[in-house]
């Protein structure tokens, strides 16, 4: 803003000292105050473009500086993720290294596990044996999976001894085959004590003595006792006492 004022303060002087002049002489001192005009309009809109450049650049400046900014903070977060994440490996493998001592601890346990639950089965009174035999196979055949996890094998293992120890509180009638006859009869199990048969027209009723390890008849007398049982079990009776034929120690041996 000062060049052009003092060039245009300059002709004004000029024009003062040539207004003096006779007319024919003016001429040349209007031409020079055109050019002088012409000049400090150039010289203006250099000053502007070079302003305008200028804070442009600043801005730029100003934009760069924030992106650094930026870019620093989360560089420093995400150093500090990386040294966590590795921590955690260094943490997962030393877990892995402790995993494999105790799959080698435990792996024999399960196994031991599964052959005294199959013994279980072959001991106990003979209820559902087709299934539970079955259950102890397929546990048997799962600890030879390699792609079933070690947690999975005890999950499974566990969950059938749950199963097992379930049966010891629980009462049921279902239908099955009678070992010594072939006949489908009604049994009534009542926990792992007491397991009762009757046919479906109450002609034939029995049990499974401890003692012997066999099937054997019971006395007539036992007939409504054991048809009330099996609807208790069924829940088509509400729950009332009935007498049945309970093993003694002595049998139990």
């Amino acid at each position: 803003m000062v060049l052009p004022l003092l060039a245009r303060l300059g002709a004004l002087m000029f024009l003062a000292q040539a207004a003096t002049l006779p007319a024919q002489d003016l001429e040349p001192a209007v031409q020079l105050e055109q050019a002088i005009n012409e000049n400090a309009a150039e010289s203006q809109e250099r000053v502007s473009a070079l302003a305008t450049q200028t804070r442009d650049l600043l801005s730029e400046y100003r934009a760069v500086i924030r992106e650094t900014e930026a870019l620093r903070i989360y560089n420093d977060n995400l150093e500090l993720v990386v040294t966590d994440q590795r921590d955690e490996i260094q943490s997962i493998n030393r877990q892995l290294e402790g995993l494999e001592d105790t799959n080698r601890d435990v792996v024999p346990l399960m196994l031991e596990m599964i052959e005294t639950l199959g013994r279980i089965v072959e001991a106990d009174i003979p209820f559902r044996v087709e299934e539970r035999r079955a259950r102890v196979q397929r546990l048997r055949v799962m600890m030879e999976q390699a792609e079933v996890t070690a947690s999975e094998k005890y999950r499974q293992v566990m969950e059938a001894y749950r199963t097992e120890l379930e049966f010891g509180r629980t009462t049921e009638a279902y239908s099955a085959a009678l070992p010594t006859t072939g006949q489908t009869v009604d049994y009534l199990r009542v926990g792992r004590t007491l397991l009762i048969y009757q046919s479906s027209d109450q002609a034939a009723t029995g049990w499974f003595n401890p003692a012997t390890r066999r099937f054997e008849a019971l006395p007539d007398r036992y007939s409504l006792e054991v048809r009330d049982g099996l609807a208790i079990a069924r829940n088509e009776m509400a729950p009332d006492l009935v007498t049945l034929p309970v093993p003694g120690p002595e049998a139990a041996r």
